[in-house]
């Protein structure tokens, strides 16, 4: 019992310091991803992954891209759930497989679980995926948290690397963030509350990596997120926290511009470049209350029509004995667009909606419930 109850501790932490204080848990958000052209006003987001968070992408070897998270993917407990997953695409991001969860051969069994991990190319086109974990199953967010790391020539079986890729004496390291740049690896971890600023590291070889100064910031920045290198004389930082995503910009790795806020909300944010320079953003999107994969089995006793939906849809109970209490109407990003209370049946008007998926969540007077919507406008 211990062990399932410290999991959870370390679960809970690790989210709410993950998504820049979005408070609920990591099994009730979706990833979701968007394009710009100039890494700073993007297009509407659309569903990536559900139940996951902390994404990194990167691109692998000409049109393939990799992308790493932490899955939640349901029933709590099985073999998928709260493991670190891959999805890959071979189109330059147009299309994405399904996730696989990876697999780091001889991995202690004496060690946490991974989480929190970052993907980095290296020696051609090997991968090295750094994550977090620390030597004990206790789920106390103590200062034996470490960043580690493990190979790999094909995305999914990694190989461990012995040994704390970075230790700080005194303080937990979560959330690393990794990249190479002008002849070094360049290491950032979030150090706590956002104005606490981050822990930053260097390293000639990516394995062993030596404290340099801190990165400041402040209380509307977090430092949680990943790199994306522009090219040999700018490295950017992508970051949540405050209202909207940020980028901030270097010319060395230490001495950081200012930040410059992007149109979207969420965390986790990791940008990567497609090979006709468009940037991609994936990252952690507000709350729905389960893995999408699964709502159309949450309650049968409520039918929506028509689904595809063009101008006007119908809720209808079908359970005498059920009530509806209250109906929320969400984008893809959670953002709520109606709501309200309903009778025993009830008629929304979506002539303002635009083409694209939307979420209906339902409390019910036995449970909560939710319908995945598609208005094809009219």
């Amino acid at each position: 019992m211990w062990k399932i109850y410290s999991l959870l501790i370390a679960v809970q932490f690790l989210f709410i310091h993950s998504v820049c204080a979005q408070g609920s848990p990591a099994w009730e958000h979706p990833l979701l991803t968007c394009t710009s052209t100039d890494g700073i006003n993007f297009n509407q987001p659309v569903l990536f992954q559900d139940s996951s968070g902390v994404p990194c992408a990167i691109r692998w070897k000409g049109d393939t891209l990799i992308c790493t998270f932490q899955w939640f993917r349901e029933p709590m407990g099985s073999p998928t759930w709260d493991r670190v997953a891959v999805k890959f695409s071979y189109d330059d991001g147009s299309t994405w497989t399904n996730p696989v969860p990876i697999v780091i051969n001889n991995f202690p069994s004496s060690y946490q679980r991974p989480f929190d991990p970052t993907l980095v190319r290296f020696a051609n086109d090997s991968l090295r995926i750094y994550y977090s974990s620390r030597d004990g199953l206790s789920g106390v967010p103590d200062s034996l948290i470490n960043t580690y790391s493990a190979f790999s020539t094909d995305g999914i079986h990694y190989e461990f690397e012995p040994g704390a890729r970075a230790d700080h004496p005194s303080q937990r390291l979560i959330d690393p963030a990794v990249a190479f740049f002008n002849h070094s690896w360049h290491y950032i971890s979030p150090k706590g509350a956002p104005q606490d600023g981050a822990y930053h590291f260097i390293s000639p070889g990516g394995i062993q990596f030596s404290q340099v100064q801190d990165i400041p910031s402040d209380s509307m920045h977090n430092w949680t997120g990943n790199y994306l290198v522009m090219d040999s004389t700018e490295l950017r930082f992508y970051g949540c926290g405050g209202a909207r995503i940020w980028y901030n910009s270097t010319p060395n790795g230490g001495v950081w511009n200012g930040y410059v806020s992007t149109n979207i909300q969420g965390g986790d944010p990791t940008v990567f470049r497609k090979r006709n320079g468009i940037h991609q953003l994936i990252f952690t999107g507000a709350t729905l209350p389960t893995s999408l994969d699964e709502i159309h089995s949450l309650s049968n006793s409520i039918e929506i029509f028509p689904n595809p939906i063009e101008n006007v849809f119908t809720i209808r109970i079908l359970d005498q004995n059920e009530d509806i209490l209250h109906f929320t109407l969400t984008d893809i990003s959670g953002k709520i667009l109606h709501e309200g209370t309903l009778e025993e049946k009830k008629i929304i008007e979506t002539n303002s909606l635009a083409s694209g998926i939307y979420f209906l969540l339902l409390n019910t007077s036995k449970s909560k419930a939710v319908k995945k919507l598609i208005v094809s406008g009219s």
